[in-house]
Protein backbone atom coordinates (compact mmCIF):
# COMPACT_ATOMS: atom_id res chain seq x y z
CA UNK A 1 0.00 0.00 0.00
CA UNK A 2 1.45 3.42 -0.89
CA UNK A 3 2.38 5.76 1.90
CA UNK A 4 2.04 9.11 0.10
CA UNK A 5 -1.76 9.40 0.43
CA UNK A 6 -1.83 12.31 2.89
CA UNK A 7 -3.18 14.76 0.33
CA UNK A 8 -5.75 12.41 -1.20
CA UNK A 9 -9.02 11.02 0.02
CA UNK A 10 -9.33 7.23 0.28
CA UNK A 11 -12.59 5.54 -0.62
CA UNK A 12 -13.35 1.85 -0.69
CA UNK A 13 -15.05 -0.01 -3.51
CA UNK A 14 -15.79 -3.70 -3.92
CA UNK A 15 -14.11 -5.72 -6.67
CA UNK A 16 -13.88 -9.32 -7.67
CA UNK A 17 -11.23 -11.74 -6.30
CA UNK A 18 -7.62 -11.17 -7.22
CA UNK A 19 -4.40 -12.84 -6.18
CA UNK A 20 -1.96 -10.20 -7.24
CA UNK A 21 -1.64 -6.44 -6.89
CA UNK A 22 -2.89 -4.79 -10.08
CA UNK A 23 -3.31 -1.22 -11.35
CA UNK A 24 -6.09 -0.35 -13.70
CA UNK A 25 -6.99 2.75 -15.64
CA UNK A 26 -8.67 5.21 -15.60
CA UNK A 27 -9.23 4.86 -11.81
CA UNK A 28 -5.98 3.60 -10.44
CA UNK A 29 -6.45 1.27 -7.49
CA UNK A 30 -4.54 -1.28 -5.43
CA UNK A 31 -6.11 -4.65 -4.62
CA UNK A 32 -5.03 -7.14 -1.99
CA UNK A 33 -6.23 -10.71 -1.41
CA UNK A 34 -7.18 -11.18 2.25
CA UNK A 35 -10.83 -12.18 2.06
CA UNK A 36 -13.21 -13.23 -0.60
CA UNK A 37 -14.09 -9.62 -1.10
CA UNK A 38 -11.25 -7.37 -2.10
CA UNK A 39 -11.19 -3.61 -1.36
CA UNK A 40 -9.80 -0.89 -3.53
CA UNK A 41 -8.11 2.33 -2.45
CA UNK A 42 -9.02 4.99 -4.99
CA UNK A 43 -7.37 8.43 -5.34
CA UNK A 44 -9.96 11.27 -5.25
CA UNK A 45 -9.17 14.97 -4.70
CA UNK A 46 -10.27 16.30 -1.31
CA UNK A 47 -13.69 18.02 -1.41
CA UNK A 48 -12.65 20.76 1.03
CA UNK A 49 -9.95 22.11 -1.25
CA UNK A 50 -11.27 25.45 -2.67
CA UNK A 51 -11.48 25.86 -6.42
CA UNK A 52 -9.45 28.74 -7.81
CA UNK A 53 -11.57 31.54 -9.25
CA UNK A 54 -10.05 34.39 -11.17
CA UNK A 55 -11.47 37.84 -10.38
CA UNK A 56 -10.03 41.30 -10.90
CA UNK A 57 -11.71 42.43 -7.66
CA UNK A 58 -10.57 39.67 -5.31
CA UNK A 59 -7.91 41.94 -3.76
CA UNK A 60 -10.00 45.10 -3.34
CA UNK A 61 -9.18 46.79 -0.03
CA UNK A 62 -10.63 49.66 1.98
CA UNK A 63 -8.55 52.75 2.76
CA UNK A 64 -9.59 55.35 5.35
CA UNK A 65 -8.76 58.96 4.47
CA UNK A 66 -6.22 60.88 6.52
CA UNK A 67 -7.54 62.97 9.37
CA UNK A 68 -7.16 66.22 7.43
CA UNK A 69 -9.47 64.82 4.72
CA UNK A 70 -12.20 63.89 7.23
CA UNK A 71 -15.03 66.18 8.37
CA UNK A 72 -14.84 66.82 12.11
CA UNK A 73 -17.01 68.62 14.67
CA UNK A 74 -20.40 67.84 13.12
CA UNK A 75 -23.34 67.34 15.57
CA UNK A 76 -24.72 64.24 13.84
CA UNK A 77 -28.36 63.53 14.66
CA UNK A 78 -29.15 61.00 17.38
CA UNK A 79 -32.43 60.02 15.72
CA UNK A 80 -32.93 56.23 15.75
CA UNK A 81 -34.75 56.15 12.40
CA UNK A 82 -33.21 53.48 10.13
CA UNK A 83 -31.80 55.75 7.43
CA UNK A 84 -28.32 56.93 6.52
CA UNK A 85 -28.84 60.64 7.45
CA UNK A 86 -26.17 61.41 4.85
CA UNK A 87 -26.11 62.22 1.13
CA UNK A 88 -23.10 62.89 -1.11
CA UNK A 89 -22.42 64.02 -4.65
CA UNK A 90 -19.36 65.34 -6.48
CA UNK A 91 -19.89 68.85 -5.03
CA UNK A 92 -21.47 68.62 -1.60
CA UNK A 93 -21.79 66.50 1.52
CA UNK A 94 -25.09 66.79 3.43
CA UNK A 95 -25.60 65.43 6.98
CA UNK A 96 -28.69 65.56 9.19
CA UNK A 97 -27.79 67.30 12.47
CA UNK A 98 -29.14 67.76 15.96
CA UNK A 99 -31.17 70.95 16.29
CA UNK A 100 -33.76 72.54 18.58
CA UNK A 101 -37.14 73.77 17.42
CA UNK A 102 -37.31 71.75 14.20
CA UNK A 103 -35.24 69.70 11.81
CA UNK A 104 -32.07 70.77 10.02
CA UNK A 105 -29.18 69.44 7.98
CA UNK A 106 -25.78 70.85 7.15
CA UNK A 107 -24.30 71.12 3.64
CA UNK A 108 -20.51 71.24 3.21
CA UNK A 109 -18.51 71.40 -0.04
CA UNK A 110 -16.64 68.10 -0.46
CA UNK A 111 -13.37 69.99 -1.00
CA UNK A 112 -13.63 71.82 2.37
CA UNK A 113 -12.62 68.96 4.69
CA UNK A 114 -11.32 69.47 8.20
CA UNK A 115 -12.92 70.82 11.37
CA UNK A 116 -16.28 72.44 10.74
CA UNK A 117 -17.27 75.72 12.42
CA UNK A 118 -19.90 75.07 15.16
CA UNK A 119 -21.90 78.01 13.72
CA UNK A 120 -21.76 76.72 10.15
CA UNK A 121 -25.00 77.67 8.28
CA UNK A 122 -27.72 75.03 8.13
CA UNK A 123 -30.80 74.21 6.09
CA UNK A 124 -33.45 74.58 8.78
CA UNK A 125 -36.90 75.09 7.27
CA UNK A 126 -38.64 71.94 8.56
CA UNK A 127 -40.85 72.03 11.68
CA UNK A 128 -39.97 68.43 12.61
CA UNK A 129 -36.95 66.14 12.59
CA UNK A 130 -35.48 65.49 9.14
CA UNK A 131 -35.67 61.74 8.37
CA UNK A 132 -34.12 61.44 4.90
CA UNK A 133 -32.15 63.55 2.40
CA UNK A 134 -31.24 62.78 -1.24
CA UNK A 135 -29.36 64.75 -3.90
CA UNK A 136 -30.87 65.04 -7.36
CA UNK A 137 -28.74 62.78 -9.63
CA UNK A 138 -28.87 65.31 -12.51
CA UNK A 139 -28.72 68.70 -10.74
CA UNK A 140 -25.91 68.73 -8.19
CA UNK A 141 -27.20 71.82 -6.35
CA UNK A 142 -30.69 70.38 -5.79
CA UNK A 143 -31.45 68.30 -2.68
CA UNK A 144 -34.73 66.92 -1.37
CA UNK A 145 -35.58 66.30 2.28
CA UNK A 146 -38.50 64.77 4.16
CA UNK A 147 -39.51 65.21 7.76
CA UNK A 148 -41.78 64.36 10.66
CA UNK A 149 -43.79 67.49 9.79
CA UNK A 150 -45.41 65.46 6.94
CA UNK A 151 -43.76 67.53 4.21
CA UNK A 152 -41.23 66.99 1.44
CA UNK A 153 -39.08 69.98 0.50
CA UNK A 154 -36.73 70.69 -2.38
CA UNK A 155 -33.81 73.06 -1.80
CA UNK A 156 -31.35 74.79 -4.11
CA UNK A 157 -27.87 75.11 -2.59
CA UNK A 158 -25.86 78.08 -3.92
CA UNK A 159 -22.50 77.53 -5.59
CA UNK A 160 -19.74 77.30 -3.00
CA UNK A 161 -22.13 76.26 -0.21
CA UNK A 162 -24.29 78.10 2.31
CA UNK A 163 -23.32 81.52 3.64
CA UNK A 164 -26.29 81.89 5.99
CA UNK A 165 -29.06 79.68 7.36
CA UNK A 166 -31.54 78.65 4.67
CA UNK A 167 -35.20 78.59 5.77
CA UNK A 168 -37.06 79.10 2.48
CA UNK A 169 -37.33 75.98 0.34
CA UNK A 170 -37.49 76.04 -3.42
CA UNK A 171 -40.59 73.82 -3.24
CA UNK A 172 -42.78 72.64 -0.36
CA UNK A 173 -44.70 69.47 -1.13
CA UNK A 174 -47.66 68.54 1.07
CA UNK A 175 -49.64 65.37 0.46
CA UNK A 176 -48.91 62.86 3.21
CA UNK A 177 -51.14 62.75 6.26
CA UNK A 178 -48.37 61.47 8.52
CA UNK A 179 -44.59 61.87 8.72
CA UNK A 180 -42.54 61.09 5.63
CA UNK A 181 -39.71 58.63 6.25
CA UNK A 182 -38.24 57.92 2.81
CA UNK A 183 -37.60 59.69 -0.50
CA UNK A 184 -36.03 58.52 -3.79
CA UNK A 185 -35.28 60.29 -7.07
CA UNK A 186 -36.14 58.52 -10.30
CA UNK A 187 -32.91 57.17 -11.89
CA UNK A 188 -33.51 58.44 -15.46
CA UNK A 189 -36.14 61.21 -15.31
CA UNK A 190 -35.15 64.71 -14.22
CA UNK A 191 -38.32 65.77 -12.40
CA UNK A 192 -39.80 62.70 -10.72
CA UNK A 193 -39.53 62.21 -6.95
CA UNK A 194 -40.98 59.35 -4.87
CA UNK A 195 -41.89 59.75 -1.19
CA UNK A 196 -43.07 57.09 1.28
CA UNK A 197 -44.90 58.10 4.45
CA UNK A 198 -46.14 56.54 7.65
CA UNK A 199 -49.63 56.70 6.14
CA UNK A 200 -48.56 53.55 4.19
CA UNK A 201 -48.66 55.42 0.86
CA UNK A 202 -46.10 56.23 -1.83
CA UNK A 203 -46.62 59.52 -3.67
CA UNK A 204 -45.09 60.23 -7.10
CA UNK A 205 -44.33 63.95 -7.47
CA UNK A 206 -43.99 65.70 -10.80
CA UNK A 207 -41.68 68.57 -9.88
CA UNK A 208 -42.28 70.30 -13.20
CA UNK A 209 -45.74 71.22 -11.88
CA UNK A 210 -45.02 70.73 -8.16
CA UNK A 211 -47.87 68.30 -7.52
CA UNK A 212 -48.37 64.57 -6.86
CA UNK A 213 -49.56 62.72 -9.94
CA UNK A 214 -49.93 59.20 -8.55
CA UNK A 215 -50.53 57.50 -5.22
CA UNK A 216 -49.44 53.88 -4.71
CA UNK A 217 -51.66 52.40 -2.00
CA UNK A 218 -50.89 48.68 -1.84
CA UNK A 219 -49.02 48.44 1.48
CA UNK A 220 -50.55 47.51 4.81
CA UNK A 221 -47.73 48.88 6.97
CA UNK A 222 -44.80 51.31 6.89
CA UNK A 223 -42.57 51.16 3.79
CA UNK A 224 -38.94 50.89 4.90
CA UNK A 225 -37.06 50.67 1.58
CA UNK A 226 -37.49 51.52 -2.12
CA UNK A 227 -35.23 50.55 -5.02
CA UNK A 228 -35.46 51.08 -8.80
CA UNK A 229 -34.19 48.94 -11.62
CA UNK A 230 -31.82 50.53 -14.14
CA UNK A 231 -34.37 52.35 -16.32
CA UNK A 232 -36.81 53.09 -13.49
CA UNK A 233 -39.65 51.00 -14.96
CA UNK A 234 -39.90 48.80 -11.85
CA UNK A 235 -39.95 49.64 -8.16
CA UNK A 236 -39.11 47.13 -5.41
CA UNK A 237 -40.27 47.82 -1.85
CA UNK A 238 -39.84 46.19 1.52
CA UNK A 239 -42.40 46.79 4.22
CA UNK A 240 -42.96 46.13 7.90
CA UNK A 241 -45.76 43.73 6.92
CA UNK A 242 -42.89 41.31 6.04
CA UNK A 243 -43.64 41.37 2.31
CA UNK A 244 -41.35 42.03 -0.63
CA UNK A 245 -43.08 43.64 -3.64
CA UNK A 246 -42.17 44.44 -7.23
CA UNK A 247 -44.42 47.25 -8.47
CA UNK A 248 -45.09 48.92 -11.81
CA UNK A 249 -44.92 52.50 -10.48
CA UNK A 250 -46.97 54.33 -13.13
CA UNK A 251 -50.01 52.10 -12.62
CA UNK A 252 -49.35 51.11 -8.99
CA UNK A 253 -49.91 47.45 -9.92
CA UNK A 254 -48.08 44.79 -7.87
CA UNK A 255 -46.36 42.46 -10.36
CA UNK A 256 -44.78 40.09 -7.83
CA UNK A 257 -44.84 39.76 -4.07
CA UNK A 258 -43.29 37.41 -1.54
CA UNK A 259 -44.48 36.71 1.98
CA UNK A 260 -41.18 36.15 3.71
CA UNK A 261 -41.55 33.69 6.59
CA UNK A 262 -38.06 32.22 6.87
CA UNK A 263 -36.37 35.47 5.76
CA UNK A 264 -37.83 38.68 7.22
CA UNK A 265 -36.89 41.38 4.72
CA UNK A 266 -35.52 44.72 5.90
CA UNK A 267 -33.75 46.22 2.86
CA UNK A 268 -33.95 45.49 -0.87
CA UNK A 269 -31.83 46.53 -3.86
CA UNK A 270 -32.14 45.83 -7.60
CA UNK A 271 -29.00 44.24 -9.06
CA UNK A 272 -28.77 46.36 -12.21
CA UNK A 273 -29.89 44.58 -15.39
CA UNK A 274 -29.36 41.08 -13.98
CA UNK A 275 -33.11 40.70 -13.25
CA UNK A 276 -32.22 39.87 -9.68
CA UNK A 277 -33.12 41.36 -6.32
CA UNK A 278 -31.03 41.16 -3.18
CA UNK A 279 -32.53 41.57 0.27
CA UNK A 280 -31.06 41.78 3.73
CA UNK A 281 -33.04 40.65 6.75
CA UNK A 282 -33.31 38.27 9.64
CA UNK A 283 -33.72 34.49 9.64
CA UNK A 284 -36.12 32.57 11.87
CA UNK A 285 -33.23 32.14 14.33
CA UNK A 286 -32.69 35.94 14.50
CA UNK A 287 -29.41 35.83 12.61
CA UNK A 288 -28.62 38.40 9.94
CA UNK A 289 -29.16 37.02 6.47
CA UNK A 290 -29.06 37.96 2.80
CA UNK A 291 -31.22 36.44 0.06
CA UNK A 292 -31.07 36.55 -3.74
CA UNK A 293 -34.36 36.57 -5.71
CA UNK A 294 -35.47 36.29 -9.31
CA UNK A 295 -37.51 39.46 -9.95
CA UNK A 296 -40.00 37.50 -12.10
CA UNK A 297 -40.56 34.76 -9.51
CA UNK A 298 -40.57 35.68 -5.82
CA UNK A 299 -42.03 32.39 -4.64
CA UNK A 300 -38.69 31.22 -3.23
CA UNK A 301 -35.26 32.88 -2.91
CA UNK A 302 -32.54 31.56 -5.20
CA UNK A 303 -29.90 31.75 -2.46
CA UNK A 304 -30.05 32.40 1.28
CA UNK A 305 -26.86 33.02 3.23
CA UNK A 306 -26.45 33.74 6.92
CA UNK A 307 -24.00 36.50 7.80
CA UNK A 308 -23.69 36.60 11.60
CA UNK A 309 -25.69 36.76 14.82
CA UNK A 310 -25.52 40.52 15.41
CA UNK A 311 -28.64 42.63 15.71
CA UNK A 312 -27.81 45.77 13.67
CA UNK A 313 -29.62 46.44 10.41
CA UNK A 314 -27.68 45.41 7.28
CA UNK A 315 -27.48 48.08 4.55
CA UNK A 316 -26.79 46.73 1.02
CA UNK A 317 -24.94 48.81 -1.60
CA UNK A 318 -24.63 47.53 -5.16
CA UNK A 319 -22.23 48.74 -7.85
CA UNK A 320 -23.67 47.76 -11.23
CA UNK A 321 -20.41 48.59 -13.04
CA UNK A 322 -18.23 46.15 -11.09
CA UNK A 323 -21.05 43.79 -9.95
CA UNK A 324 -19.85 44.19 -6.39
CA UNK A 325 -22.14 44.11 -3.37
CA UNK A 326 -21.18 45.84 -0.11
CA UNK A 327 -22.85 44.97 3.20
CA UNK A 328 -22.53 47.41 6.10
CA UNK A 329 -24.29 46.88 9.43
CA UNK A 330 -25.71 49.73 11.46
CA UNK A 331 -23.60 49.93 14.62
CA UNK A 332 -20.87 47.75 13.07
CA UNK A 333 -17.38 48.88 12.17
CA UNK A 334 -16.87 46.49 9.26
CA UNK A 335 -17.97 46.38 5.60
CA UNK A 336 -18.16 43.03 3.80
CA UNK A 337 -18.05 42.87 0.03
CA UNK A 338 -19.02 40.23 -2.50
CA UNK A 339 -19.00 39.75 -6.24
CA UNK A 340 -22.31 38.90 -7.92
CA UNK A 341 -22.28 36.42 -10.83
CA UNK A 342 -24.98 35.05 -13.12
CA UNK A 343 -23.95 31.46 -12.44
CA UNK A 344 -23.87 29.43 -9.26
CA UNK A 345 -23.00 30.09 -6.49
CA UNK A 346 -24.11 33.67 -7.50
CA UNK A 347 -22.52 35.27 -4.40
CA UNK A 348 -18.73 35.15 -4.15
CA UNK A 349 -17.27 36.48 -0.89
CA UNK A 350 -14.22 38.69 -1.50
CA UNK A 351 -13.00 40.38 1.68
CA UNK A 352 -13.93 42.49 4.68
CA UNK A 353 -12.97 46.00 5.71
CA UNK A 354 -12.63 46.34 9.50
CA UNK A 355 -12.73 49.40 11.71
CA UNK A 356 -13.18 49.82 15.49
CA UNK A 357 -15.52 52.84 15.14
CA UNK A 358 -19.24 51.97 14.72
CA UNK A 359 -21.16 53.53 11.84
CA UNK A 360 -24.57 55.19 12.14
CA UNK A 361 -25.00 55.55 8.40
CA UNK A 362 -23.09 55.69 5.14
CA UNK A 363 -23.19 58.06 2.19
CA UNK A 364 -22.01 56.91 -1.24
CA UNK A 365 -20.16 59.05 -3.78
CA UNK A 366 -21.46 58.80 -7.38
CA UNK A 367 -19.10 57.22 -9.89
CA UNK A 368 -18.14 60.50 -11.59
CA UNK A 369 -16.83 61.79 -8.24
CA UNK A 370 -14.27 58.99 -7.73
CA UNK A 371 -10.48 59.25 -8.15
CA UNK A 372 -9.79 57.09 -11.20
CA UNK A 373 -6.03 57.70 -10.96
CA UNK A 374 -5.99 55.76 -7.67
CA UNK A 375 -8.13 52.89 -9.09
CA UNK A 376 -10.93 53.83 -6.67
CA UNK A 377 -14.11 51.90 -7.51
CA UNK A 378 -16.34 52.93 -4.56
CA UNK A 379 -16.29 55.51 -1.78
CA UNK A 380 -18.24 55.60 1.46
CA UNK A 381 -18.70 58.52 3.84
CA UNK A 382 -19.05 56.95 7.27
CA UNK A 383 -20.94 58.70 10.08
CA UNK A 384 -19.24 58.19 13.46
CA UNK A 385 -21.71 59.73 15.93
CA UNK A 386 -19.59 59.44 19.08
CA UNK A 387 -16.80 61.53 17.55
CA UNK A 388 -18.93 63.86 15.42
CA UNK A 389 -16.80 62.64 12.51
CA UNK A 390 -17.38 61.82 8.83
CA UNK A 391 -14.71 59.42 7.48
CA UNK A 392 -14.25 58.86 3.72
CA UNK A 393 -13.47 55.18 3.01
CA UNK A 394 -12.15 54.38 -0.48
CA UNK A 395 -12.43 50.88 -1.99
CA UNK A 396 -9.36 50.46 -4.19
CA UNK A 397 -8.30 47.86 -6.75
CA UNK A 398 -4.52 47.44 -6.35
CA UNK A 399 -2.81 48.09 -9.69
CA UNK A 400 0.80 48.95 -10.36
CA UNK A 401 0.11 50.94 -13.49
CA UNK A 402 -0.96 54.58 -13.07
CA UNK A 403 -2.73 54.73 -16.43
CA UNK A 404 -6.52 54.62 -16.83
CA UNK A 405 -7.86 51.10 -16.20
CA UNK A 406 -10.68 50.56 -18.69
CA UNK A 407 -11.58 47.09 -17.38
CA UNK A 408 -12.65 48.41 -13.98
CA UNK A 409 -14.24 51.64 -15.29
CA UNK A 410 -16.83 50.76 -17.95
CA UNK A 411 -19.29 53.34 -19.28
CA UNK A 412 -21.41 54.47 -16.34
CA UNK A 413 -24.58 56.47 -15.71
CA UNK A 414 -23.87 60.18 -16.12
CA UNK A 415 -25.49 63.41 -14.98
CA UNK A 416 -27.70 63.95 -18.03
CA UNK A 417 -31.35 62.83 -17.70
CA UNK A 418 -32.63 60.39 -20.30
CA UNK A 419 -36.16 61.83 -20.39
CA UNK A 420 -38.41 64.46 -18.86
CA UNK A 421 -41.07 63.91 -16.22
CA UNK A 422 -43.89 64.07 -18.76
CA UNK A 423 -42.10 61.58 -21.03
CA UNK A 424 -41.79 59.05 -18.23
CA UNK A 425 -45.37 59.56 -17.07
CA UNK A 426 -46.59 58.97 -20.63
CA UNK A 427 -45.08 55.46 -20.57
CA UNK A 428 -41.63 55.91 -22.11
CA UNK A 429 -38.70 53.93 -20.62
CA UNK A 430 -35.09 54.69 -21.43
CA UNK A 431 -31.79 53.49 -20.03
CA UNK A 432 -29.52 56.07 -18.36
CA UNK A 433 -27.32 58.26 -20.55
CA UNK A 434 -23.83 56.80 -20.15
CA UNK A 435 -20.53 58.63 -19.79
CA UNK A 436 -16.86 57.65 -19.72
CA UNK A 437 -14.60 58.40 -16.77
CA UNK A 438 -11.42 58.29 -18.87
CA UNK A 439 -10.97 62.06 -19.08
CA UNK A 440 -12.45 62.70 -15.66
CA UNK A 441 -15.71 64.48 -14.94
CA UNK A 442 -15.46 67.65 -17.01
CA UNK A 443 -18.82 68.04 -18.74
CA UNK A 444 -21.13 70.28 -16.68
CA UNK A 445 -24.87 69.89 -16.92
CA UNK A 446 -26.30 72.77 -18.96
CA UNK A 447 -29.88 72.19 -17.77
CA UNK A 448 -31.42 74.46 -15.14
CA UNK A 449 -33.87 73.21 -12.54
CA UNK A 450 -36.85 75.58 -12.24
CA UNK A 451 -39.53 75.47 -9.60
CA UNK A 452 -43.10 75.95 -10.84
CA UNK A 453 -45.08 78.97 -9.64
CA UNK A 454 -48.44 77.83 -8.33
CA UNK A 455 -51.08 78.82 -5.84
CA UNK A 456 -51.79 76.75 -2.77
CA UNK A 457 -54.88 74.64 -3.22
CA UNK A 458 -56.32 71.28 -2.33
CA UNK A 459 -54.36 68.30 -3.64
CA UNK A 460 -56.60 65.60 -5.12
CA UNK A 461 -55.08 62.26 -6.18
CA UNK A 462 -57.23 59.29 -7.14
CA UNK A 463 -60.28 61.24 -6.00
CA UNK A 464 -58.90 61.82 -2.47
CA UNK A 465 -58.03 65.24 -1.06
CA UNK A 466 -54.62 64.67 0.51
CA UNK A 467 -54.66 67.95 2.44
CA UNK A 468 -57.92 67.41 4.29
CA UNK A 469 -57.80 67.30 8.09
CA UNK A 470 -56.72 63.86 9.27
CA UNK A 471 -57.02 62.88 12.95
CA UNK A 472 -53.69 62.28 14.72
CA UNK A 473 -52.65 58.65 15.13
CA UNK A 474 -49.79 58.92 17.63
CA UNK A 475 -49.14 60.82 20.84
CA UNK A 476 -46.44 62.96 19.19
CA UNK A 477 -48.80 63.94 16.38
CA UNK A 478 -51.48 64.79 18.94
CA UNK A 479 -49.05 67.00 20.88
CA UNK A 480 -47.89 68.78 17.73
CA UNK A 481 -51.50 69.43 16.72
CA UNK A 482 -52.33 70.65 20.24
CA UNK A 483 -49.42 73.14 20.32
CA UNK A 484 -50.21 74.32 16.81
CA UNK A 485 -53.82 74.95 17.78
CA UNK A 486 -52.72 76.74 20.96
CA UNK A 487 -50.53 79.03 18.87
CA UNK A 488 -53.43 79.73 16.51
CA UNK A 489 -55.71 80.54 19.49
CA UNK A 490 -53.11 82.91 20.93
CA UNK A 491 -52.83 84.79 17.65
CA UNK A 492 -56.62 84.98 17.32
CA UNK A 493 -56.94 86.37 20.85
CA UNK A 494 -54.30 89.02 20.14
CA UNK A 495 -56.12 89.96 16.94
CA UNK A 496 -59.45 90.11 18.80
CA UNK A 497 -58.01 92.35 21.54
CA UNK A 498 -56.55 94.68 18.94
CA UNK A 499 -59.90 94.93 17.21
CA UNK A 500 -61.67 95.59 20.55
CA UNK A 501 -59.33 98.51 21.25
CA UNK A 502 -59.94 99.86 17.75
CA UNK A 503 -63.70 99.60 18.22
CA UNK A 504 -63.55 101.52 21.52
CA UNK A 505 -61.50 104.26 19.88
CA UNK A 506 -64.01 104.58 17.06
CA UNK A 507 -66.91 104.69 19.54
CA UNK A 508 -65.23 107.52 21.48
CA UNK A 509 -64.59 109.47 18.30
CA UNK A 510 -68.22 109.02 17.29
CA UNK A 511 -69.46 110.28 20.67
CA UNK A 512 -67.19 113.31 20.43
CA UNK A 513 -68.60 114.13 17.01
CA UNK A 514 -72.15 113.87 18.31
CA UNK A 515 -71.41 116.14 21.26
CA UNK A 516 -69.74 118.78 19.08
CA UNK A 517 -72.33 118.90 16.26
CA UNK A 518 -75.23 120.67 18.23
CA UNK A 519 -72.90 123.48 19.31
CA UNK A 520 -71.89 123.97 15.73
CA UNK A 521 -75.58 124.27 14.69
CA UNK A 522 -76.31 126.91 17.37
CA UNK A 523 -73.44 129.01 16.18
Amino acid sequence: MPTNLSTKQLTFCSHGPASTVTRKSPCQHIQHDKTATNWCLQYIPMSWRPTYRSSKFRNVYGKVANREHCFDGIPITKNVHDNHFCAVNAKFLAIVTESAGGGSFIVIPVSQAGRIDPHHPKVCGHQGNVLDIKWNPFFENIIASCSEDSSVRVWEIPEGGLRRNMTEAMMELYGHSRRVGLIEWHPTSSGILFSAGYDYKILIWNLEIGEPVKMIDCHSDVIVCMSFNTDGSLLATSCKDKKLRVIEPRSGRVLQHASCKNHRVNRVVFLGNMKRLLTTGVSRWNTRQIALWDQEDLSMPMVEEEIDGLSGLLFPFYDADTHMLYLAGKGDGNIRYYEITTEKPYLQYLMEFRSPAPQKGLGVMPKHGLDVTACEVFRFYKLVTLKGLIEPISMIVPRRSETYQEDIYPMTAGTEPALSANDWLSGINRDPVLMSLKKGYQKPNQLVFKAPVKEKKGVVVNGIDLLENVPPRTENELLRMFFRQQEELRKLKEELNTKDVKIRQLELELNNLRNVSPVGNNV
